[in-house]
């Protein structure tokens, strides 16, 4: 089952070397798209005792998705029950890295898994980004190149030498597949991966650098810190 795609949203250009990262769109407009891109793949268990009804207010067909993603029927879903419910346009599952950033971004209680609220953000979440990929996906091949890697990231204010983006490419895109899909690049997983660790460390790198002058100095600890952190 595919998610839906709203109309993209154009994003200011901003001059300087850095700044924060807006939020993507915040209010996507419900219109269909092709599957090219990454979406939701649910398979109904066919064991387990059957799933309580959804709290108060939950919307039915959120309830519905939730439940099918929770195949064992705890009450809340792990990280491999999610990993093997996201999928490309390739029908490759998500990285699992990207799966644990995800998990690390909406697991708010720490419980190592992500309730029915979580899960509500977290498809939030996946529906602006999608958002963004179809907007910056320009060739509609299911998969961003440099150039349209680094016009995303100008977008967002993140104005990277070539050899930052050459690098940034170099990391996250993918090989080629043996399966129909889009062509070698960077996947939807990788791509909202690699737009959040330019954020994260461009957060850090602001945090240290408070005259704002591009420069820093720092030991080896906070270098450590800063790169571990990201994800």
């Amino acid at each position: 089952m595919s998610l839906r795609y709203g109309a993209p949203q154009r994003y200011p250009s901003q001059a300087s070397q850095y700044r924060p990262s807006p939020a993507p769109p915040a209010r996507p407009v419900s219109s269909q798209y092709g599957g090219a891109h990454g979406q939701y793949q649910y398979s109904q268990p066919a064991y387990g005792a059957a799933p309580a009804g959804p709290p108060p207010g939950a919307d039915p067909q959120l309830w519905q998705w939730f439940s099918a993603v929770d195949t064992d029927r705890s009450g809340a879903i792990s990280v491999t029950e999610l990993q093997a419910a996201l999928v490309n346009g390739n029908w490759t599952r998500f990285d699992l890295d990207t799966v644990k950033m995800l998990m690390s971004i909406f697991d708010t209680d720490r419980s190592g898994t992500i309730g029915f609220n979580e899960f509500a953000g977290l498809w939030k979440y996946i529906q602006d980004w999608q958002n963004v990929f179809r907007h910056f996906d320009r060739d509609r091949s299911g998969s961003i190149d440099g150039a349209e890697l680094a016009e995303a990231l100008r977008s967002f204010g993140y104005n990277l030498s070539p050899t930052l983006l050459s690098l940034l490419e170099q990391k996250y895109a993918s090989g080629p597949s043996d399966r129909y899909g889009p062509p070698p690049g960077i996947t939807f997983d990788r791509f909202v991966r690699a737009c959040v660790a330019v954020k994260t460390l461009t957060e850090a790198f602001q945090r240290v650098d408070t005259d704002r002058d591009g420069w820093v100095q720092m030991n080896y600890e906070q270098f450590m810190q800063i790169i571990l952190s990201a994800p």
